[in-house]
């Protein structure tokens, strides 16, 4: 069966998993996949593999290469096998076009061609002749029908009782499975197949069984199960139906699903097993990780596996690489991205038969020197492990590709030719029919080529193994302090020479950071804004950049200091204050988690927590790789008395399990949603017990609105559905963009809300749509009632914030406790439950009867 981004594990991918898409871009196969559906393409054009060399009048040519010759009314065109144009020609007879069949030669922009084949529009518009699939280039030899099994080898041998030197036959006891195959619940692994043995079977050994450690099946939910099977099929390079000749997998699996666990499960299988006479596939294996989770992979090792079954050794300031290539008794070496590229020259001393990379989006720049040392070394087995495989364009998705399995997909120009330029054309609003056509039939190609290799399941496996969640969207009202200074950096000079297109040096940017530092606080901008003015009166500071700062500082009230902020200069820190006083008094118990993306914005969080009286702990790009685990395992346990834990998204926004929290507030928004879902991913995971709480705090009408409508928009780079004309938005953007970011709206208690065209009573008194009020047709907002379907997706598209409830600041009741505490600063909210039945136990395996 075919894996898909989508989840899909029974057919052929119908979508590919676009630039920061949570959910496929729609591919009507059935529409695309009709021989009726390319009879315009067959009409318009006919296609032919050829050779092709320089014209020349020598009787025998020299053909320097394979194209593809693309004949359309009387005009021809030809391309490489990269999908580059290298010729045209035009004015052709239409019969002599027509009458092209095998042999016969063209002149095309001063090269000869000579046709080898026809070449069908279907394998044309799936991109298939321009380079063999992955499953038709097997490159394997015939198999033959039966292969007859080998005798071993046995010496010469007297007769009985003269002193027999005859050899033992080995013993079939020494070729059983390590496990019992047939034990109830066993998980065998897939036998080899014929062209599998003929390939790797060279000996002749005798095939057997592959069976996971029982106390490890044990542990497995069924997705699991299945993902183990999927990683063995894919490393083992067992299956046509998986890339044959290729050995390896990316297992993109969302956040929570346990893609530490499947990979302990399968090296722990590798390391004691094989397919052919019991044989161990592997001797040592490579985990690269980001220098946060080193430890965690350590402890899931030593949580499934124990300290005696399996040496693991996991580099940090104790434990040096050349203690593990001096010493035999490791099979698992655990090592950070950087401290990698330290080590490369020793690692390559040792030979490994799987490497594994976690977090494995880090690779998505082939050119980086992490990817160089990775690709260096001499193994084919390779699994990268991310939730989130594609974050920018179609470039990064091929890096990651080519680094599991190498040359698959073409080189990077070929892959941008054949592919990506196909499917970029298609999704402009000015691609034609037939452009539309043909990117959709390169799109659904690439995921069937990847498909063969990529798992990725969806966390609603998981959820139902999850208490509730309960997810806020907290529109905040600004303050008039920052109403003031924002009003005065929108009319300055610099933003207005942005808007006039005057983006050299990219001054936007600076404007952009110093409205959303402005949001959080008005103190943080208060620093820059002094430190800006005491650098132009030395005559050392930027001009430009300057005049961004320029008689901001008498916006403030005299006396004025970024030290001790005070928490009424900020709708957020206000609504904060608010919401843990509230979380404190009425759930002591309970525990919270604050994430921002900056490390000034924590300093102003945990002075807070300070000055409240509230114990709490911080983890951020300062925090010692060593110390991290440590930090996280005392936060967690019952015995903590920290109410707080400040967490950097960019340090510690991965990876880590902060189930000892049951509330999440995310102080400020990204542009690239991947950071935010996955920051507030941290509680509600395995080991949650508590009714989880969500809240992602925005101010309203300002520049944090526009992000967010960004990321859930169609025309976000990082929403539900990306348009790839938009590449690198969150940098590159066009005046009316500008204009639109560098709008304040102080007139409306929520712009997104407004954009839905909702007509909900969302000001309604009674706290919500009456039982007697039936909602209007035209709309789907149900202000107050629940949806029928709650929405579990973490990423939204603008229209299904339709089935959240909504809220208005005006409304007396929240239906949260918590959040009613803050009413008074929150002018608009929307909510969303995620609930389940909850499996009973969870994540324990069901008794034998």
């Amino acid at each position: 069966s075919v894996r898909g981004f989508d989840g899909s594990i029974s057919s052929c991918p119908s979508s590919v998993n676009l630039p920061m898409s949570p959910s496929p871009i729609p591919i009507r196969r059935d529409i695309y996949s009709r021989p009726e559906s390319l009879r315009h393409l067959a009409g318009a054009a006919r296609y032919f593999s050829v050779v092709w060399c320089k014209a020349s009048k020598k009787k025998h040519k020299r053909w320097e290469g394979d194209a593809v010759l693309v004949a359309r009314g009387r005009s021809v065109v030809l391309k490489d096998l990269e999908g580059k144009d290298i010729g045209r020609g035009t004015g052709y007879k239409s019969s002599e076009l027509e009458s092209l069949a095998e042999g016969q030669s063209l002149m095309v922009g001063g090269k000869e061609i000579e046709v080898m084949g026809a070449v069908s529009a279907e394998d044309f518009s799936s991109g298939r002749c321009f380079h063999e699939g992955p499953a038709e280039a097997a490159a394997a030899p015939p198999v033959p029908a039966r292969r007859p099994a080998q005798k071993p080898f046995a010496g010469p041998a007297r007769k009985s009782g003269s002193g027999a030197l005859q050899r033992a036959p080995e013993t079939e006891a020494g070729c059983r499975p390590r496990h019992d195959p047939l034990a109830p619940g066993a998980l065998v692994m897939p036998r080899p197949t014929l062209n599998h043995q003929w390939l790797f079977n060279k000996a002749g050994l005798q095939v057997v069984d592959v069976v996971v450690d029982p106390y490890l099946t044990a542990h497995l939910r069924p997705h699991q199960r299945e993902g183990v099977v999927f990683l063995y099929e894919c490393v083992m390079g067992m299956s046509v139906s998986r890339a044959a000749g290729r050995h390896g997998a990316i297992l993109a699996d969302e956040m929570g699903l346990g893609k530490t666990l499947q990979c302990v499960a399968l090296l722990w299988t590798l390391l004691r097993q094989g397919p052919y006479g019991g044989r161990a596939v592997l001797r040592r294996a490579l985990v690269v990780t980001p220098g946060s989770l080193v430890r965690n992979w350590g402890a899931e090792f030593q949580k499934w596996l124990g300290g005696q079954r399996i040496g693991v050794f996991a580099v940090d300031q104790d434990h040096k690489v050349e203690e593990f290539v001096n010493s035999q008794i490791y099979a698992v070496l655990i090592i950070s991205y950087e401290m990698l590229l330290r080590s490369v020259e020793q690692i390559q001393r040792v030979e490994f038969g799987l490497i594994i990379c976690d977090e494995g989006h880090r690779l998505k720049n082939s050119s980086i020197k992490t990817s160089s040392a990775l690709s260096s070394l001499s193994c084919e087995r390779r699994i990268i492990l991310t939730g989130t495989p594609v974050q920018n364009d179609l470039q990064e998705f091929h890096a990651i590709i080519e680094f599991v399995n190498p040359g698959i997909l073409g080189s990077s120009s070929a892959y941008r030719k054949v592919y990506e330029e196909p499917i970029v054309k298609s999704r402009q609003p000015s691609s034609t029919g037939e452009e539309k056509r043909l990117g959709a039939e390169r799109a659904a190609e690439l995921a069937r080529l990847t498909g063969l290799f990529i798992l990725r399941r969806t966390q609603e496996i998981i959820n139902s193994y999850l208490p509730p969640k309960l997810e806020w969207i907290v529109f905040c009202q600004p303050t008039p302090l920052q109403l003031e200074v924002y009003r005065n950096i929108l009319s300055c000079r610099l933003v207005r020479s942005c808007l006039q297109g005057a983006l050299e040096n990219s001054p936007h940017l600076v404007c952009i950071g110093a409205l959303k530092k402005l949001c959080n606080h008005p103190g943080l901008l208060y620093a820059t804004i002094r430190e800006r003015e005491d650098r132009a009166r030395s005559d050392c500071a930027d001009a430009a950049e300057s005049s961004l700062y320029e008689g901001l500082s008498g916006l403030f009230p005299e006396g004025y200091s970024s030290e001790g902020l005070d928490a009424s200069d900020s709708g957020k820190l206000m609504v904060l204050t608010d919401l843990l006083a509230a979380i404190r008094q009425l759930s002591p118990a309970d525990r919270v988690v604050l994430v921002s993306n900056y490390t000034q914005t924590l300093d102003m969080l945990q002075d807070l927590c300070r000055r409240c009286g509230y114990r709490s702990t911080r983890l951020d790009g300062q925090t010692p790789v060593s110390q991290r685990q440590k930090i996280v395992d005392v936060f967690n346990s019952r015995y903590s008395s920290d109410f707080v834990f400040l967490l950097s998204s960019k340090a510690g926004g991965v990876g880590l399990n902060l189930v000892g929290a049951s509330h999440l507030v995310l102080y400020d928004v990204d542009w690239n949603p991947a950071n935010d879902i996955q920051a507030m991913a941290r509680v509600w995971r395995d080991g949650q017990k508590r009714t989880v709480h969500i809240y992602r705090f925005l101010t309203t009408g300002t520049i944090e609105e526009k992000i967010y409508q960004r990321q859930i928009s169609k025309q976000g780079l990082s929403g539900a559905v990306v348009d790839l004309s938009k590449r690198a938005a969150h940098i590159s953007f066009s005046s009316e963009e500008l204009r639109n970011l560098f709008t304040l709206h102080e007139d409306s208690e929520c712009v997104t809300h407004d954009l839905l065209g909702c007509r909900c009573r969302s000001g309604d008194s009674a706290g919500g749509l009456a039982a007697e009020v039936k909602p209007l047709m035209e709309r789907s907002c149900q202000l107050g009632r629940k949806s029928e379907k709650p929405s579990t997706q973490k990423y939204l598209s603008i229209s299904e914030l339709m089935q959240w409830k909504h809220y208005s600041g005006s409304n007396p009741t929240f239906s949260d406790p918590f959040l009613d505490r803050a009413r008074e600063h929150i002018t608009f909210a929307f909510q969303s439950t995620s609930e389940y039945t909850t499996h009973s136990p969870p994540f324990l395996p069901a008794k034998k009867k």
